[in-house]
Formats: C-alpha cells, structure tokens, sequence
C-alpha cells in the first residue's frame, strides 16, 4: 500500500530516478531520445528537484509504501494568474500505473491550495492517456501554448484547467 506524504530532501534521488524512467517510457515515442534526455537532464537534474522543494507557496508530493517511490506530484501557485495553482507534475512510475496512485496523489494536491480558485496544467496533446486522466478528474481544455515547462522548449502543450472548490 501506498501513502501520499510530504517529499524530504531524502526523497530526490529516488524522485530524479522515478522521473527518469517514466520520462523514458512516455515521451520518448513523441520526442526521441536524444530530447527526451536533454530534458530529464534540465528539468528532473538534483539541483531542479531541490529547488521545487524550497520553492514557497508549493506542494510536493511522492506516493511511498516505505521501499518504493511509486509516483510523484508538484505543484505551486501562480503569479499569473491570480489565485491559481499551476500542477507542474504528476508521474506514476509505468510499474505502478493504474493502480490509483496518480488518483490518491492528485486528491491530495489539489487540496494543498486554500486560496486558488483554479489549478492548471500543461499536457502533450499526443498523450492521450494522460489527457483521459485529467478529464475525469474535472479537467477540461483551455487553450495552447507552444513551449510547455516555460523558456524555449519548442514542445507544444494542451492547456486544461478544473475551477477548485472554495
């Protein structure tokens, strides 16, 4: 059984390799090798990961069932806009998926923002799955943009929202 917890610092290395491996599995079909690793590289490196966990007015999660780190989720409130939360990751490692991890670590993450009328995200349009996921849990499409992750990443992103109970 798995728990949803607060991430240590602890956590990182198991979080980077949990991150690697699921980015392997899922994007390399869309974006190749040689990108997908550049990318893991960038954003799943220690130093990334440990800024996250310092970054106020954020939430980061890893399912744990006190061997294994079976999925992870981060999220942090937006300056723009106002009152809303950005989910900048939700991965379940593809050993564990459809089990309900992805559903236990977004139930609680999505209660961490009292203040946000809104949480946001940014999808691979191709992922079809990942699309299906936030649909049943109340997301629906609200838009594009063209270099998801911010910066130049040149990876087109679906952008979904889900209003927040308040």
């Amino acid at each position: 059984m798995f728990f949803v917890r607060s991430a240590s610092e602890q956590d990182l290395k198991k979080v980077q390799t949990l991150l690697a491996e699921t980015w392997r599995a899922t994007y390399v079909p869309f974006y190749g090798t040689e990108k997908v690793e550049a990318l893991i590289a960038e954003w799943h490196s220690p130093e990334a990961l440990k800024k996250r966990l310092k970054t106020p007015h954020s939430e980061f999660l890893v399912a744990d069932d006190g061997k294994v780190l079976a999925g992870m989720a981060y999220a942090a409130m937006a300056d723009k806009p106002a009152k809303t939360a950005i989910l900048h990751q939700l991965y379940v490692h593809p050993d564990f998926q459809r089990q309900g991890i992805g559903r236990d670590l977004f139930a609680e993450i999505e209660t961490c923002f009292p203040d946000a009328d809104t949480m946001r995200l940014e999808v691979e349009p191709k992922n079809a799955a990942a699309i299906a996921f936030y649909e049943s849990h109340g997301f629906v499409a609200a838009g594009e943009v063209s270099n998801c992750g911010g910066g130049q990443s040149g990876i087109p992103a679906l952008l979904m929202e889900k209003p927040l109970a308040t």
